[in-house]
């Protein structure tokens, strides 16, 4: 996971979604082509295929399911997954949760088919001990600020700043991303600032009038 890094979330909106999802992840690819920053798409399930077929852009889940293949109708299979183009995944996201056990499982699969791990927590103890299961990176994300617009690296830094602290205490090669309100390039030099390795966004990009032109701006100031 190189960075600095920027993981587009795609969620399920319209905007990211079907053919918009290929042409947002035309604009993610350009961005990062011309910025040199590091940059990851996370699109819904149906569009990985699709986006791996017409970019060279990595490709994360935005959800992987702790099931064996089975009778397991509308999980995630991680398998299908990557044969479909991802290399890596989100794991735990604020909008779907996970269970502890089911969160080491998922980081325990994903280090067994050489994909990355990015697991989503919404505060320092819940980072703390996602850190002790190693996966790639922890992203934090406050619930409270997830789509609000108001950066978790401007309105709480130290939430930012003590989970850069303890995870590496923990671990010193889990990377710690900063998520929720980040939308600007200062919203991501004051993450940065805090000793974050990138950041984790959706609609501050998605939504915006030229998503190109706000990854550029993002990434404007480092």
């Amino acid at each position: 996971m190189d960075t600095p890094i920027v993981i587009l979330n795609y969620k399920t909106y319209l905007e990211s979604s079907g053919l918009n999802a290929l042409e947002l992840a035309h604009d993610l690819e350009s961005a990062s082509n011309e910025s040199g920053i590091a940059m990851v798409a996370v699109p819904q399930s149906a569009d990985i295929y699709r986006i791996s077929e017409e970019t060279s852009l990595p490709l994360f889940a935005q959800h992987i399911d702790a099931v064996s293949p089975g009778g397991h109708t509308g999980s995630n299979l991680i398998s299908t997954l990557i044969e479909a183009g991802i290399s890596g995944s989100l794991i735990n996201h604020s909008e779907q949760r996970m269970k502890l056990a089911d969160i080491a499982e998922v980081v325990k699969l994903c280090r067994e088919n050489e994909i990355e791990s990015c697991v989503c927590t919404n505060n320092l103890e819940t980072s703390k001990a996602v850190a002790t299961l190693t996966p790639d990176a922890v992203a934090v994300e406050p619930p409270e600020l997830i789509g609000t617009g108001i950066p978790v690296s401007q309105a709480q830094p130290e939430v930012v700043e003590d989970t850069v602290k303890e995870v590496k205490a923990i671990n010193k090669n889990v990377k710690v991303l900063c998520g929720a309100g980040i939308t600007t390039g200062e919203d991501m030099k004051a993450a940065m600032d805090l000793g974050a390795d990138g950041v984790l966004l959706a609609s501050g990009i998605i939504k915006a009038e030229s998503p190109k032109d706000a990854l550029l701006d993002l990434v404007s100031k480092l």
